[in-house]
């Protein structure tokens, strides 16, 4: 979608929008490309260890038609006088569970949902009952597509799902599941999709509910073409010939769906799907070299986890492009993926409702340590008063926001319209999304300060945790850190760490005061942790997040 640049400033001037009125998410990853190069490779199914099955683009297109017609045969569809429950004007196709780990029939759920006007639900397998309970329940899912181990926890939570007609297992038919192959087998593999408008609803997605009940995000097919800028710029301007990608965040997920799986597809790249009995450093840098990876997005806590690996530089590896988001990272851990994966990190931002709309790129300009980069081309970000919307000045801390509307962001809650019209504030005839997050803008780059509940208020000093915990996480005996504000009567807050520690290193008092005086001289006397815990392990969320309510809970207990 990027226009041939040489600069940012070229790129951001070069580029526009090119949304068409009707667009089909299925349609433009799988079958575009089953017409156009049938027997190139689509997904590679690799194994820890060595050896892959290769899916080709016609492969797909079949596989995806033989389920459209699967489930259209069970009732399943797109049905005149939609419920509109999402908040979207027109139709709203019946909603279709996806419930598996990174695998084929991952990507063919969400292909044939989308051929068929449905709506897919992005399903993380380490949910337990209460979290699937709720967004089956609150989505109205007319489907499931699973595993033995989903649809045991489904039978469980049956009783309380009304809308759920079918539930096909990938293991075979059992616990009230029916056998996903075989209800496809006798089905034709040729399917018609669906003719669906750009603005249609096509994919759900759960928020990570770190705080309340999970919302809904509902999305339209557009979301996918408004990942692209994001997507090729920190993949530095991704399409190029060889490139090759994976990433161990599930395709549960945003990050996983539409940060690379779909994307990929899209450019008729080959995407790796891997699924780890357990995730380590030394197995992801492993597949890596296995699977000739060019082009990964780590995230955070797994690009901490992979430097922890003693001599990675052993496995030899030269990606094209890596890109991080989640977190801010520490210029530690740029220097540490300079020299064993071959390239500088991109670091990108977006949330659920809004994603990849602020990145760098190494190929363009060089990249700042803490600093997440520019606004995408194609998108307006600015950082705002969070009461009034009105921009402010450099340097000014405030909520990072998003002009509507925008390819990329979200139609609306679901269910939930108190909570979308939250969302928003108009200033001066613009209506920006507010993340949730805040940061300072200067010349243009934009840098990550916290959440807006995660700013810590010491003694008039506005303290943001990213920069304590990446300093914190450069003392050799720090694994993770989570920085939080902790009561005080005297300076209202002061800072309270929270570390697991690397391996090899007993917590101690000794240790805590090394610790502290570490960030003390780093970075300065009012943003040294008073208060350094030892954790066993870092209460995080699916996606790899730390759960800082969590830690806000323990401060104040403490």
């Amino acid at each position: 979608m990027l226009p041939a640049a040489a600069t940012w400033e070229e790129l951001d001037a070069a580029f526009r929008w090119a949304i068409p009125e009707r667009y089909n998410i299925g349609v433009d990853v799988c079958d575009r490309w089953a017409a156009a190069t049938p027997d190139a490779p689509a997904i590679i199914d690799a194994r820890p260890g060595g050896g892959a099955t290769i899916t080709t683009f016609a492969a797909l297109k079949a596989a995806s038609n033989r389920l459209a017609n699967a489930l259209a045969a069970r009732g399943i569809g797109r049905h005149s006088g939609g419920d509109g429950a999402g908040g979207a004007d027109g139709d709203v196709g019946d909603r279709i569970g996806v419930l598996l780990p990174q695998c084929v029939e991952t990507a063919l759920g969400h292909i044939a949902s989308a051929k068929m006007g449905c709506v897919s639900i992005p399903l993380f397998t380490l949910f337990g009952v209460d979290a699937l309970r709720h967004r089956l329940r609150d989505s109205g899912a007319r489907a499931v597509i699973t595993n033995a181990v989903g649809a045991a926890r489904i039978a469980a939570i049956r009783a309380d799902l009304p809308a759920l007609d079918a539930v096909l297992s990938v293991d075979g038919a059992g616990d009230g599941a029916e056998d996903f192959a075989a209800a496809c087998a006798g089905m034709s593999a040729d399917f018609t999709p669906v003719d669906t408008l750009a603005e249609d609803p096509a994919i759900l997605i759960y928020t990570s509910g770190t705080t309340g009940d999970p919302k809904g995000a509902l999305h339209a097919h557009r979301v996918l073409l408004g990942h692209l800028p994001g997507v090729e710029v920190s993949h530095n301007l991704m399409p190029q010939p060889g490139d090759l990608i994976w990433t161990p965040a599930d395709w549960a997920w945003i990050g996983g769906l539409l940060d690379v799986l779909m994307p990929a597809l899209h450019h008729g790249l080959p995407v790796v799907a891997c699924r780890f009995d357990k995730f380590t450093g030394e197995a992801a840098l492993a597949l890596m070299a296995e699977q000739g990876v060019r082009n990964a997005f780590l995230p955070p806590t797994a690009l901490k986890m992979m430097r922890l690996v003693p001599d990675a530089e052993r496995f030899g590896l030269r990606l094209r492009s890596v890109a991080s988001g989640g977190e801010t990272l520490s210029p530690e851990l740029i220097a540490w993926g300079e020299r064993v994966l071959g390239t500088t990190i991109n670091e990108f931002y977006g949330q659920t409702e809004c994603n990849m709309i602020v990145s760098s790129c190494s190929a363009l300009e060089p990249v700042t340590p803490g600093v997440m980069g520019r606004a995408v081309p194609g998108h307006r970000v600015a950082v705002v008063d969070p009461v009034t919307g009105a921009p402010l000045a450099d340097g000014e801390e405030g909520a990072i926001a998003v002009a509507a509307p925008d390819p990329v962001m979200f139609l609306a809650y679901w269910n939930n319209p108190a909570a979308t019209a939250e969302k928003f504030v108009t200033a001066d005839g613009v209506r920006w999304l507010l993340t949730g997050d805040r940061g300072v803008s200067r010349d243009g780059r934009i840098t990550f300060v916290g959440r807006d509940d995660d700013v810590i208020s010491s003694a008039g000093y506005r303290i943001g945790p990213a920069e304590v915990e990446n300093c914190l996480i450069s003392h050799p005996a720090v694994e993770l850190a989570g920085v939080v504000g902790k009561p005080d009567a005297l300076r209202g807050s002061v800072v309270a760490a929270y570390v697991t520690l690397a391996q090899g290193y007993e917590p101690s008092d000794a240790l805590a005061a090394e610790i502290a005086a570490h960030v003390k001289v780093r970075l300065a006397a009012h943003e040294y942790p008073r208060s350094v815990v030892f954790l066993e392990a870092m209460p995080l969320t699916t996606t790899g997040k730390i759960i800082r309510s969590r830690l806000r809970e323990l401060a104040a207990t403490d």
